[in-house]
């Protein structure tokens, strides 16, 4: 992995390096860089007004330049002066990732570009949402705090397997949306089948709970009042589109508070309300407001049938700090929390480190102890003194039998007892027996081996993902599509070359005679091609050179405009950067 001589990124885990790509600069066009280029100029002109206050001087500070696609080694040149530091990935990740890299204090960075038919919008994460979206606001502390933090809480959130079907639906539309060869049957079946899986999810899960929270700042967020607000949600920065149409009145403000993770979204249509907060220590209270709901801080039965439910490794903290991860499932039918059991491999942890001779080798098939108090006894198990061991027999070396108030009955011989911080973590037993004195069920006989008892009076937290990840040598769920590499045929690798022609003409201040001819063969061979035609008037209007040609191109351009809406907002914008002072260019854009 290229770690872009950053230490931030030096202390990323395995099972996170997993999703990371290279970014292949070489890979990105012309006209990507056309793209790139005339997204920012309209950023840096119309979010200068309505972005919140750091996000010009936040674009130099991230290492973005407005002139051409970020390089990945620039950004984290930069972001690494403020604890923060970037990698690419191929599109959508699975949310649980994505906020475990913000946890690490590392941007996902998209390394793909949207065609120059989504410019203004593109559900698809892609490098200019991610880098000119997520990137200047880093520079604000109160924010990367923010953000850091929703990642330590998200990257623990319990998700369903739903939520996965889900999200692979996401990746495998957007994929399909930015592709160039896509028939319009494939998209409907994409969508159709996100429709359906979002039909049937059922109850939402902490996961899907988190991200409308995710949704509703990080990447729709406003800041400031009602009345007033401005731009931080990276979604809204890296759209020209609904940068500026959030601001009309259609889209409904609303104070944030945790009502938002009442609020659905659809990440292909624009998002009919906004959520405005007055601070970043709002967004902190709420996020804190539904962490205390979360399985994470609960624990008990509901929390470890979430896990169950998950279908993943997950984490399980006893009362007494021991951690058991693996792949939870139900055992016999109980009221309350009394027993639980993990199916194929398993660790068993303190404080995220593994203990020894505890890792999966050792409980390749599963795990199980009993949860709760002895019977008679007031004093939890984990905080017995060593005379208190010796009265029930708990002593290296003898035969002992315990029996909790659950009933569940353990007899053999004791082998080891672990400490952690002064207290009992772990029993093991040799020809042990584990049974329910009531109704005979047998959790565990001695033909099995060495049985290591959890100690803890109550499960006090659970959390997805392993305790200690790297021990765990944890794979987390992959996406099964992949972004494609696009290939060119003759024709569009012409007009990638004209598109060179004119940037290296704007670059090196010279060939400009070039230029007319330039734009009569876009004319004639590329008449739907509107961009590389708008760079060349600015170039001839900035250049003071051959007036009669800058006149004909705009005349053309708005031409274009005004039998393509689509393309009437994009070509008027672009117009309107090169003739800010011309009040009679002003008043034609607003009569088309």
């Amino acid at each position: 992995m290229n770690t872009y001589g950053n230490p931030i990124l030096t202390q990323l885990p395995n099972h996170l390096r997993q999703y990371i790509v290279e970014q292949h600069y070489e890979r990105y066009t012309p006209v990507d860089q056309a793209v790139w280029r005339y997204i920012m100029r309209q950023n840096h002109s119309y979010l200068k007004d309505v972005a919140y206050y750091p996000y010009i001087p936040g674009l130099e500070k991230a290492g973005i330049s407005i002139e051409h696609i970020p390089d990945l080694q620039d950004m984290n040149d930069h972001l690494q002066q403020i604890g923060w530091g970037a990698v690419t990935v191929d599109g959508f990740i699975p949310p649980v990732a994505f906020m475990e890299f913000q946890a690490y204090h590392v941007l996902v960075i998209a390394a793909d570009i949207r065609q120059l038919e989504h410019i203004a919008y593109t559900p698809a994460p892609d490098i200019i949402h991610e880098s000119s979206g997520h990137a200047p606001i880093i520079a604000e502390p109160d924010y990367a705090t923010y953000l850091s933090y929703f990642g330590e809480i998200g990257s623990k959130a319990m998700f369903s397997h739903k939520d996965f079907q889900q999200y692979e639906a996401i990746r495998k539309l957007s994929i399909l949306k930015e592709s160039p060869h896509v028939t319009e049957e494939a998209l409907l079946a994409a969508e159709q089948e996100l429709i359906e899986i979002q039909n049937n999810m059922g109850k939402p899960s902490e996961m899907a709970l988190l991200s409308r929270l995710h949704w509703w700042t990080v990447e729709y967020g406003l800041i400031g009042t009602v009345e007033n607000p401005k731009i931080y949600g990276a979604g809204l920065l890296s759209s020209i589109g609904e940068s500026a149409s959030c601001m009309q009145d259609t889209v409904k403000k609303i104070p944030y508070t945790i009502d938002a993770v009442h609020y659905s979204y659809d990440i292909t249509k624009p998002q009919p309300q906004l959520f405005v907060t007055p601070d970043f220590e709002q967004l902190l209270h709420v996020l804190n407001q539904f962490a205390d709901t979360m399985a994470l801080r609960l624990g008990g039965k509901e929390s470890l049938e979430k896990a169950i439910e998950c279908k993943n490794v997950c984490t399980a903290v006893y009362s007494s700090g021991l951690q058991v991860s693996g792949v939870f499932i139900n055992t016999v039918p109980h009221p309350s929390l009394i027993y639980l059991q993990t199916t194929g491999p398993t660790a068993l942890s303190v404080d995220n480190k593994e203990l020894v001779e505890q890792g999966k080798q050792q409980h390749q098939n599963g795990f199980g102890s009993p949860v709760g108090k002895l019977i008679d006894c007031a004093v939890p198990l984990e905080n017995f003194t060593e005379t208190a061991l010796a009265d029930f027999n708990l002593v290296v070396g003898r035969e002992a039998e315990i029996t909790f108030t659950s009933n569940i009955n353990v007899t053999g011989k004791i082998e080891k007892i672990t400490y952690h911080k002064d207290k009992i973590v772990l029993i093991r037993w040799l020809d042990c027996t584990v049974t329910d004195r009531l109704t005979g069920h047998v959790y565990f006989q001695p033909e099995w081996g060495i049985y290591d008892m959890a100690v803890g009076e109550k499960i006090v937290s659970v959390c997805c993902g392993a305790a200690d990840k790297n021990a765990y040598e944890q794979i987390n769920l992959r996406p099964q599509s992949s972004t494609p590499v696009h290939s060119y045929d003759k024709e569009t690798l012409l007009l990638h070359q004209y598109y060179r022609q004119v940037r290296n003409i704007r670059e090196q201040s010279s060939g400009f005679e070039q230029l007319p001819a330039i734009w009569h063969a876009l004319s004639s061979f590329y008449p739907q091609d509107w961009l590389c035609s708008l760079e060349i008037v600015e170039i001839l209007i900035a250049n003071s050179r051959q007036s009669a040609t800058a006149a004909a191109i705009k005349a053309q351009l708005m031409d274009k405009a005004a039998k393509d809406i689509n393309l009437m907002k994009l070509i008027n914008d672009g117009l309107a950067l090169l003739y800010l002072n011309d009040d009679l260019f002003t008043s034609e854009i607003q009569r088309i």
